[in-house]
């Protein structure tokens, strides 16, 4: 794909995010037929932003939710300043075709991780985290049906990206701490959810040691100050307008949303 390609595909799929319409798929000049183009294009949505990128987000981190959408592996994208709600706020569901919401851990990095050839080990990419944080992500998809636009595509897509909101920083005693079997906990309207830290590739610290590895690969830098959200703990909560999701993550710390038109 040219670089003429890769805008008119970037500028189709943020005037569809923008109005709430969909489409099946992209028109063929446009669709990327590999990660690399979908990441190409992915890539400049940046430049809708008028804040600096606020973090990265993991889509598909289990293997029920690679099966779900029709990948074979995970998927990177951008979470925009603009679409983080306060801790407690309201998210509208207007035009939400997925109305799901996930409990996830998340990690604030106090030092880059560049792209290199070398892969990074889990420990180096843990020596870049500054900070853990309980996360809820609300995403969603610009196509319909989202199940079956393949990989490339959803990446060119954001990643199903959309809201997202971020607890306090966790106690540092998260450090000592076994995240793949950390049980978390929540409610939606006083319904229990239980999932793990094991449903996130099987540790989140393996799922951000992955998105680290995958962007390097693609050229992306995750900087300083980012935040990466690292993918559901539960399996994804149906949610609907009017509808209150806690998420308690016991001594790590507590996220809440309520759901709006």
């Amino acid at each position: 794909m040219d670089p003429s390609q890769l805008a008119a595909a970037s500028d189709l799929l943020y005037e569809l995010w923008v109005s709430g319409r969909r489409i099946p798929e992209l028109p063929p000049t446009l669709r990327p037929s590999t990660r690399s183009q979908g990441y190409a294009i992915q890539s400049l949505i940046e430049h809708r932003s008028a804040s600096r990128l606020f973090g990265w987000k993991i889509a598909a981190t289990s293997v029920p939710g690679q099966r779900h959408i029709r990948v074979d592996a995970p998927l990177a994208g951008r979470i925009l300043s603009e679409r983080v709600i306060a801790n407690g706020g309201r998210c509208s569901l207007r035009g939400n075709l997925m109305r799901v919401a996930e409990l996830e851990f998340a990690f604030r990095l106090h030092t880059d991780i560049v792209p290199r050839a070398q892969p990074y080990s889990l420990d180096e990419v843990m020596e870049r985290v500054g900070a853990l944080h309980p996360a809820i992500e609300v995403p969603d998809s610009r196509f319909e049906p989202f199940e079956a636009a393949g990989a490339a595509q959803l990446i060119a897509d954001n990643a199903c990206a959309h809201d997202f909101l971020l607890g306090e920083a966790s106690p540092e005693v998260w450090r000592s701490m076994n995240l793949a079997t950390y049980q978390v906990a929540g409610s939606l309207d006083g319904a229990s959810i239980r999932g793990s830290g094991a449903n996130v590739l099987g540790d989140p610290r393996i799922a951000l040691t992955w998105l680290a590895n995958e962007l390097s690969q693609h050229g992306a830098t995750v900087r300083a100050g980012e935040v990466v959200t690292t993918g559901t703990c539960v399996v994804p909560i149906q949610v609907n307008e009017g509808n209150r999701l806690w998420g308690d993550f016991g001594v790590l710390g507590a996220v809440s949303v309520s759901f709006v038109d």
